[in-house]
Parts: structure tokens; sequence; C-alpha cells
């Protein structure tokens, strides 16, 4: 063990929601003949473990239960296959909260580093990362969000130890403006909330926007945490946009109704909703008010058997944002620390470009942890698509959905859209 962190704690830390799977019939401090799938791979003295910090609370928390889900389902399925080092892997969940609750998120990162864990799958809002991922580094733990898009992580300082299966909102920025102009809107509006995200995504729609020919009829940056939205409304609407870009999370509930007061409401002006706000707000709004209105979401078609997969591990699943990446962080932790033979922090960062690309496709753990085991390079390709780590840490090549909201205030995916990142 290289730091004296590392030395495993009681997961019963207080005022922290935990929970360890592990596959039935098996004793993690005896590991069962064959190790691994395929039986040739060293046994570790410890298991892995993971954390997550993730949204339980706050204005993400729509979010954390298709993360968690998707989580626990990787891990279900790496610990049916064998674990990882004559293991099974282990996880302790943790609540990220929101940017407004700092004090739950230190709290709940202390934690898991006090435990030990080797990697730490979260955060997903971009603002909350960034206040936790100076003390992860220096912990010299892996950070691994499955959603966090602002662009600013690619040239982050963070020692080789941050990695996102979400791709930067470079691509998200382009997506959106080409939807909006494509659209046959030229003269668009943004209301964005103020953090990393909202700024940045704002920034590469502008972009997009103006490229394409298009003007910003203005941009409203906006506190998430306000009572209310009339002001901010108010300025959207002098500026007699032909479409909102609305660039949020859980406060859009509070919005929408404003603009649809203010005679600007996405019925009578489009609204383009983002990863943060794509969400099926089915009853929370009235029946039929967000028909026809469009938003974005980074992730590939998940399909319906993958769906079915969460539902068995979280039958009360509504939304799937972020499932995917969140399954194939937990994949990719898995396999890289396979390939390193070891469940320490460093070595497995140091295989997670490797196991993600230029190797032996492969989708499964099973599949990928034979090859691993028989000498072979992988490339993993993930539910959420190909990954393809460059050495920022970013997904190279991304797909971005195109939804549209039906009569129930529900999505369904018009096209998948997929980005290539380019390098200055």
């Amino acid at each position: 063990m290289t730091r004296t962190s590392r030395l495993w704690r009681s997961l019963a830390v207080a005022g922290v929601a935990s929970l360890v799977l592990a596959a039935c019939g098996g004793d993690d401090d005896e590991p069962s003949d064959g190790g691994t799938a395929g039986g040739d791979a060293p046994a570790s003295d410890e298991p892995l473990r993971l954390g997550t910090l993730l949204p339980q609370t706050g204005n993400l928390a729509f979010l954390g239960p298709p993360e968690f889900a998707g989580v626990d389902l990787a891990i279900e399925e790496i610990n049916a296959a064998g674990g990882v080092l004559g293991h099974d892997v282990e996880v302790t969940h943790t609540d990220s909260s929101d940017a407004s609750n700092s004090a739950v998120t230190q709290q709940s990162t202390d934690s898991l580093l006090n435990e030990g864990v080797a990697a730490i799958i979260g955060a997903a809002s971009s603002g909350v990362s960034f206040t936790v991922l100076d003390r992860i580094v220096q912990d010299e733990t892996i950070m691994f969000s499955p959603a966090n898009t602002s662009p600013d992580f690619t040239t982050y300082e963070d020692d080789g130890l941050y990695f996102r299966t979400a791709p930067s909102d470079v691509l998200q920025g382009q997506v959106l403006g080409d939807t909006i102009l494509g659209d046959g809107h030229a003269n668009v509006a943004i209301m964005n909330l103020d953090d990393a995200y909202g700024n940045g995504l704002a920034q590469y729609l502008t972009e997009t926007i103006e490229s394409g020919g298009g003007t910003i009829a203005t941009q409203v940056v906006y506190d998430p945490q306000a009572s209310n939205y009339t002001s901010e409304v108010s300025q959207v609407a002098a500026a007699q946009p032909d479409a909102i870009a609305l660039i949020g999370f859980e406060e859009t509930v509070t919005i929408i109704p404003e603009l649809v007061t203010q005679g600007i409401g996405p019925q009578t002006v489009p609204v383009y909703f983002v990863d943060g706000n794509t969400s099926n707000w089915g009853d929370q709004l009235p029946a039929g008010l967000l028909e026809g209105n469009k938003g974005t979401q980074p992730g590939a078609e998940i399909g319906e058997e993958f769906r079915e997969r969460l539902l068995e591990v979280d039958p009360e699943l509504v939304d799937f944002n972020y499932s995917a990446e969140s399954y194939d962080a937990a994949m990719l932790l898995a396999l890289a620390a396979l390939q390193a033979g070891s469940v320490e922090s460093r070595d497995i960062a140091d295989n997670l470009v490797d196991v993600s690309r230029e190797g032996t496709e492969c989708t499964t753990f099973e599949e990928c942890a034979g090859l691993i085991e028989d000498g072979e390079d992988i490339d993993y390709n993930g539910v959420s698509g190909p990954i393809e780590f460059t050495d920022a840490g970013d997904p190279e090549t991304a797909t971005i959905g195109v939804f549209q909201y039906g009569p129930d205030n529900n999505t369904t995916p018009v096209e998948y859209v997929e980005r290539t990142m380019t390098t200055e």
C-alpha cells in the first residue's frame, strides 16, 4: 500500500449512506479458485473498493437514481463474472448534493478518502466536482465522473487522475446549436445557470449559433437557488427571441411556468433543453406544455435490454440519464485494475486509457477479462459509446442524442449525432 489512507476502515461511517455489493456465496477474505474470469490473474491482498459521489439531494437529485443504478448493475455483473483479482468489487454510495451544499459534498468526499477507495465515481455536477477535485488528487485517488461536461476539465491540472465518460460540452454545444438552426431559428436567447457547466455550455452554444449565421438575442445568467425568475424571464421576453435555450437543472420546473406567464412559454417560443434538464417531467408540468420542444443529452441509444437490466436494480427508475456512463465508469475501473494487476489508484489510472482503445474490441466484463488474462490488449466499447480516452481522460468521440417532448411531457429520441473532439 502506498499511503496510510489506503488502510480499510469500517464501511459504517456516520451520516453516510453506503452499500457493499458482493456476489452470493463468496468470501472476499478467501478468494475462490480461479479468481477472476479466465482463472489466470493473480489475486490481490485486498478487493477493489470504489465509492460514488452522486446526487441524492439537491437540484440534480433526479440524476442520482439512474447513475447509482448504472454503477450497481456493473458491479453485479463484474462480481457474477468472478470479480477482480480474486475478490468481489465493493462500493460505498454517498451523496454529492449540489453546489449550494458544499458541506455535504466535503463530508462525503472525506469519508470515501478515509475508507481508502481506489476511485470515486462522481460527481454529476461539474461545479461540484471542481470543489473537491484538488482534494481527491492530493490524496492520489482517481476521480471518474459519468456526467461532468465542463470543457475546463480537459486542461485541468489533475496529475492524470481525472477521467470522465461524459463528453465535453464543446460537443453538446455544437449539436444543440445545429439543432436550433436546423429547426429554422436564428435569433436565440440563452438562459443559463451561473456555474462552470452552465457558462461553458452557453459559450459553445453561442459559438455554434453565431458561426452558423444566427445571433444571440440575449444571454441571461441566473442563480439556480433564486426563489423566482421573474426578472430574468423579463429580460428574455424583452429580447424577442424566436427560440430559447434553457441550460439548467431542477429549477426548470420554476422557470417554465414563468415563461408561460410572460407569454414566451414553450408553446409560443420553442424552448431547447440540455442534459441537465432534458428529463421526463411528466405531471410536474401541465399536460402538453412541452410537446414538440427538444433537448440534447450526451450518450448513445442504450436500448430496451439495458433499461430492463437497470430496472431490475431499481424498479422505480423514471429517467435513465447517465446510467450508461456510470455503468461504463465502473466497468473501465475494474478492467484497468485487472490489467494493472493492482487495486491501487495510480496503477489503475495508468491503465485506463489503454483498456479503452487500440486493442481487441470487447463489450462485457467477462469477455474483456478473458482477453486480458490471455495477455491481449483490449478496447472496451461501452453501453454509452466507444469511449476511447484521450490522454486528458476525455472520451475522444461521443454521441449526442436529440430528444423531443410528447404530450405527456416525456421525451423520445429523434436522432443520435456522433462528434469527435478536435485539438487546436
